[in-house]
């Protein structure tokens, strides 16, 4: 396995099971802090970690189905019976040494312990397995808001971990909006808010389930604020609505062309005074 200075994995398989890990919190802090880094420096890396904890609170939220009686009662019936049955130790072909007897002695341990298993909660899960296998799971990353409010934190997230969190540094909107506008063909409103606390940083682009779209990032006080700016054909603007989350203050909101994501780890009334300034601004 060859690996990068960072001690992680170069194949890219291996580097998606170090995400599947990170996301089921199965990594050390050093790792995880490690994983990230990588994430914050490799867009394709950072778009399938968005696609693996968006799919996990997908099916996080799935109906869990509730298998019949009927269905219950025939795998009790498998496992209660047949099974305690075919694990006697009588069946056993020969019977040589103390070894073997301590063998044994397990066996009849284990049998007794397998005729009060639990065999409904072995079904349920089983259900659920099914459930999710066949087709639930391509029901659940079909897209929603609250999918694109998972991605959109873990950027945030992996901005504050990362060298720079912007891709192009300026405090000036002339510069920050042509800038996305040549890689994106597209780019927000990016007010100058610095006169009520909030100046802006840069931009930078973010990778959404795959797509790219351009990021705001704005400074207040210490915190940063990640805007960012999700394109839409036309529709009726919405007003703010509260999304926050893990420790992070966000909002959401849309006008005609896009629709808007704000993150932060400051209270929410500071967040809330950001929305509504740049939606003043962004009016005008």
């Amino acid at each position: 396995m060859t690996a990068h200075k960072d001690g992680l994995p170069k194949d890219k398989a291996e580097m998606t099971m170090m995400l599947h890990a990170l996301v089921d919190g199965e990594l050390d802090a050093a790792t995880a802090l490690a994983v990230e880094r990588r994430i914050a420096a490799d867009p394709e890396l950072a778009a399938e970690h968005a696609r693996i904890a968006a799919l996990r609170v997908a099916v996080n939220r799935l109906p869990k189905p509730q298998p019949s009686k009927a269905f219950l009662d025939r795998i009790q019936a498998i496992g209660g019976a047949d099974a305690h049955q075919a694990l006697q130790p009588s069946v056993l072909p020969f019977r040589t040494s103390s070894s073997h007897s301590r063998t044994e002695r397990s066996l009849r341990s284990w049998s007794a312990r397998s005729a009060t298993f639990d065999w409904r909660a072995l079904a349920a899960s089983i259900a659920i397995t099914a459930v999710v296998a066949s087709g639930a799971t391509q029901w659940a990353m079909t897209g929603g808001s609250d999918d694109f409010a998972a991605a959109v934190a873990s950027g945030h997230r992996r901005s504050l971990l990362a060298a720079n969190p912007v891709d192009v540094v300026s405090s000036d909107r002339h510069t920050v909006k042509p800038w996305l506008d040549g890689r994106l063909g597209m780019s927000p409103p990016a007010p100058d808010l610095a006169k009520d606390g909030f100046a802006l940083v840069g931009g930078r682009v973010e990778v959404v389930d795959g797509q790219p779209i351009p990021a705001l990032v704005y400074r207040h006080n210490e915190h940063l604020i990640t805007l960012v700016a999700q394109p839409r054909n036309g529709g009726e603007a919405s007003s703010p609505v509260d999304r926050s989350a893990d420790g992070f203050s966000m909002v959401s909101w849309s006008d005609r062309a896009f629709a808007y994501w704000a993150i932060t780890d400051m209270e929410r009334s500071g967040l809330d005074e950001f929305v509504t300034r740049f939606r003043a601004a962004a009016a005008i």
